[in-house]
């Protein structure tokens, strides 16, 4: 009986090990990066791979050759959330400009409410990626969307200059917080094989705010009483709110997709706690094999013993980070002087650029799983810096053509809707997924320096020499974002020479 028992714990024992690994099928297959659809060398070495294995697709879906769904629930209550709090964010700092002129205040103190917005915003990006990592996104993406509604509604019942700057601190960190949160989330419920191209239409919502949040404040602030700005506002914030809380997989990572990378990570957790409720972890078991390899491809996990920057940031996003700090402040003079310059030139409705650029926005994303996962980041970065330089260059010789100021629009639309997401994408593919919220808070923060800094210098330069002066130097930011992707983006033809 003895032995019949031993034979019966050990038969259970093994089943019992084959069904936990069955949960973590193809944990350690996504490292083909030459798969069709996988993203080719767009990867770099030691960080999440791009294609998932082929057995595991189709055993779930019914095919080896079938994609796993980008559009799922979760994904779009993520890019519906994101374009509320764009639109909130890129409403009031458009708009809060023409509220304090239209109550009689002066444009120094507006100019001193969007750099307290710009610090705040800042300052907060330092303090929520790693909050995001730790304390979860559905908590920090939640507080930072009742924060920014918070932070939007007072000002509608109250224009005491004290209450404003307090107001814009409270919006700047809101913003920060929600958007830190909810761009962590976006890359965690994409499938691995499509998270390039998912991430492309997650900045689409980023982009489109760009465009519409600015056009949509100044027609609210624009009508009687110009408080209806804040109200309005107000309204999308609290949209925002309730998709934020929307968000729940935390809870449950199984409503993911088998491939997401938070998934995996939950997976993996599940079976340490496994093999250490049986009596300890098998360092030489299939399961712990598995795993084991589910972080190589993954890459190396962040160093607990971090110090300086790399508490607060994951450095190794750079990549993307770092060129989109040279090229936001082009997509500053967008938004806050291209209107401005059309005026200027006696066009008859200079808020058709944004139009035209938002359409263009969208058609170009729409596109973007032909390419985003499939062709090299820099031959990406290349085209959308030439649609910038031409799309600036048919501004600069304008003159008192329409035709050719639209026509810009639709350029700047499509540089703007390829270099955010991609830029994202090269910072969020070269990080360990335990660190995506750290990544996120870097990337974020390169655009928020880049525009906030954009919309003073801009100002100075264009007081001082005119718009065409501007425009050429806005054409250099462009061309020096491409040199500085050329040396920082992974797996460029310079990295292939070394090799």
């Amino acid at each position: 009986m003895d032995s019949k028992t031993a034979h019966i714990s050990e038969g259970a024992v093994a089943l019992e090990e084959l069904d936990a690994c069955d949960s973590l099928e193809g944990v350690a297959e996504y490292g083909n990066l030459d798969a069709p659809g996988a993203g080719g060398d767009n990867v770099p070495a030691g960080s999440l791979g791009a294609s998932a294995a082929s057995r595991e697709i189709g055993h779930g879906q019914g095919g080896a050759g079938s994609r796993e769904r980008l559009w799922s629930p979760l994904f779009v209550i993520v890019v519906a959330g994101t374009l509320c709090c764009f639109m909130v964010g890129q409403g009031l700092n458009s708009g809060t400009s023409v509220f304090i002129a239209r109550m009689g205040g002066s444009t120094a103190f507006a100019g001193v409410l969007a750099a307290v917005f710009s610090a705040a915003a800042a300052a907060a990006r330092i303090v929520c990626g790693p909050l995001v990592d730790r304390a979860g996104r559905l908590r920090v993406m939640v507080g930072g969307a009742a924060l920014l509604l918070a932070g939007t509604l007072v000002p509608a019942v109250c224009s005491n200059d004290a209450v404003f700057v307090v107001c814009r601190i409270v919006q700047g960190v809101g913003f920060s917080a929600a958007t830190t949160a909810s761009a962590t989330a976006a890359a965690d419920v994409l499938p691995l094989s499509r998270l390039g191209e998912g991430i492309g239409y997650y900045g689409l919502g980023q982009a489109l705010a760009m465009s519409v949040g600015p056009a949509l404040a100044l027609f609210l602030v624009n009508t009687d009483p110009a408080a209806n700005l804040y109200l309005g506002l107000a309204v999308i914030a609290a949209l925002g709110l309730v998709l934020a809380a929307l968000c729940r997989y935390e809870r449950n990572p199984s409503r993911l997709p088998a491939t997401a990378a938070y998934r995996r990570l939950y997976e993996e957790r599940r079976e340490l706690e496994h093999d250490e409720a049986r009596g300890g972890h098998d360092a030489t078991g299939p399961c712990a094999a598995r795993v084991t390899d589910n972080r190589q491809a993954r890459g190396a996990e962040p160093e607990p013993s971090a110090r300086g920057l790399g508490r607060f940031f994951e450095l190794s996003a750079l990549p993307g980070a770092l060129p989109m700090v040279v090229l936001s402040p082009a997509f500053g003079f967008g938004i806050f002087f291209v209107g401005l310059y059309g005026t200027s030139l006696g066009v008859v409705n200079p808020g058709l650029f944004y139009t035209l650029s938002a359409l263009s926005m969208i058609a170009v994303r729409l596109k973007s799983k032909s390419f985003m996962d499939r062709v090299a980041p820099l031959k990406i970065c290349t085209a959308s810096t030439a649609c910038g330089l031409a799309g600036f260059l048919l501004l600069l010789m304008a003159g008192s053509s329409d035709l050719a100021y639209y026509a810009a629009g639709i350029l700047y639309g499509v540089c703007l809707g390829v270099s955010m997401p991609l830029n994202q994408s090269v910072a969020v593919k070269n990080t360990p997924a335990e660190r995506w919220g750290a990544a996120n808070a870097l990337y974020l923060l390169a655009s928020d320096v880049g525009i906030g800094v954009s919309s003073i210098v801009w100002g100075l330069v264009n007081d001082a020499a005119g718009f065409p002066a501007t425009i050429c130097c806005v054409m250099g930011c462009i061309l020096a974002a491409w040199v500085v992707a050329w040396f920082s983006y992974p797996s460029t033809r310079r990295d292939r020479k070394k090799a």
